[in-house]
């Protein structure tokens, strides 16, 4: 199906094509660009626009909302301190850097400390042990696991001085502030700036001049410039369009969408569609091709590109037919499993069992085990042979 599909989607691109230049960006930043020349609806102050969502009026920021001077004018007096180097602490701590802010990093010693070291953190001046960091920080940005987090709280709560401001990725610690033990501190602004993706594509979107999207909110406002501050900040890490929400929003959506359709439960749906496959006498490459790799590479970067409609038009009449005949059922059997997971999203249970299993002296050993069988499971060790055959990585090892 899939080379009748990109057939008829390319035929039907050359047609609506015309020549124009547009800024690399992400999707969502693309869409946005084409809707503020295009749109009687956006209203564009410094690069800031107002748009219509699906009849939903929202303003997102953009790049030009924060040049870099002003971006530097925003911070000339800051220490950034990052904590932890992980994918997140990482990308957005090396974007911060390279867009000339003055950034330290805290970080427990060990193989990620040594990586930091290699891409020229130095031990002592831009280097140091995270409580070390959070005293010498004016902006301290809480990038540590949200199990660390909770751990080293005690210890770095009272660092933590009015006039400072809290930076967090994801609401986690404050919204679920029972469990936690987590409360934003008096006199300290609490804000937070969560990109759509992780630490690595915020890195590489902006070693490629484009940008990701974000989301940002402010929890606690003390200085009364915390959302200038967020803003500039977001622009700081690598956002290339941000838009505003709360720490519960953030949080109930972030933990939803990972356990649901964007890792969890496309799993499960890749998973059960090759098992059935297999179990009916397809070949391993054949199950993958038709599971994972059409999905991956053909469909998903149609969809983003136009939309799930106008993927549809542009496939044959039988898939299409098919596709609107089936979307329903699976709709229907899956809202409910959807709605219990929002519900154990929101009302900590979730929390609970992450915190709980993220803090066993074992943890890494158990998920190791969880990776493992998935790893090893056919469907992911075909999927690394057909991998193998993309005309890319002909040659690779």
């Amino acid at each position: 199906m899939a080379s009748r599909i990109v057939t008829t989607a390319l035929r039907s691109a050359a047609r609506v094509a015309r020549p124009t230049v547009i800024r690399p960006m992400s999707v969502l930043a693309t869409n946005v660009k084409r809707t503020a020349v295009k749109s009687t609806i956006a209203t564009q102050v410094r690069g800031m626009k107002t748009l219509d969502f699906g009849g939903t009026q929202e303003t997102v920021y953009e790049r030009a909302d924060v040049p870099k001077e002003k971006l530097l004018e925003t911070f000339k007096d800051d220490t950034i301190a990052v904590l932890g180097y992980g994918p997140q602490g990482r990308g957005q701590a090396l974007n911060l850097r390279d867009n000339g802010v003055n950034v330290i990093i805290g970080q427990r010693p060990g193989k990620t400390y040594q990586q930091a070291i290699e891409e020229g953190w130095v031990p002592g001046k831009t280097l140091f042990p995270v409580l070390d960091a959070v005293e010498k920080g004016s902006v301290v940005m809480n990038l540590l696991s949200d199990a660390f987090q909770s751990e080293i709280w005690p210890q770095m709560k009272p660092l933590l001085t009015p006039g400072k401001t809290l930076y967090f990725s994801h609401g986690f610690s404050i919204v679920y502030k029972d469990q936690t033990k987590i409360e934003a501190p008096e006199g300290v602004d609490v804000i937070l700036v969560a990109p759509k993706g992780s630490g690595f594509t915020v890195r590489r979107l902006f070693q490629e001049g484009r940008g990701i999207n974000s989301s940002f909110a402010v929890y606690q406002d003390a200085s009364g410039k915390a959302k200038e501050r967020t803003v500039a900040l977001g622009i700081g890490i690598g956002s290339g369009y941000m838009y505003e929400t709360t720490f519960e929003k953030e949080v109930y959506s972030d933990l939803f969408g990972e356990r649901g359709v964007l890792m969890g439960a496309i799993q499960g749906l890749f998973q059960a569609q090759y098992e059935v496959l297999r179990a009916n006498g397809h070949s391993p490459s054949e199950a993958f091709n038709e599971t994972v790799e059409e999905a991956t590479q053909s469909l998903y970067p149609l969809i983003g590109e136009r939309g799930m409609d106008w993927m549809y038009s542009n496939c044959s009449t039988t898939a299409m037919r098919g596709a609107l005949d089936w979307w329903k059922p699976f709709h229907d059997a899956s809202k409910p499993v959807f709605e219990q997971l929002y519900k154990s999203v929101r009302d900590g249970s979730e929390t609970a069992r992450s915190l709980d299993r993220n803090s066993q002296p074992d943890y890494r050993e158990k998920l190791e085990e969880e990776l493992k069988e998935i790893r090893e499971s056919e469907i992911w060790r075909t999927g690394k042979t057909v991998r193998q055959l993309r005309p890319e990585n002909v040659g690779k090892n």
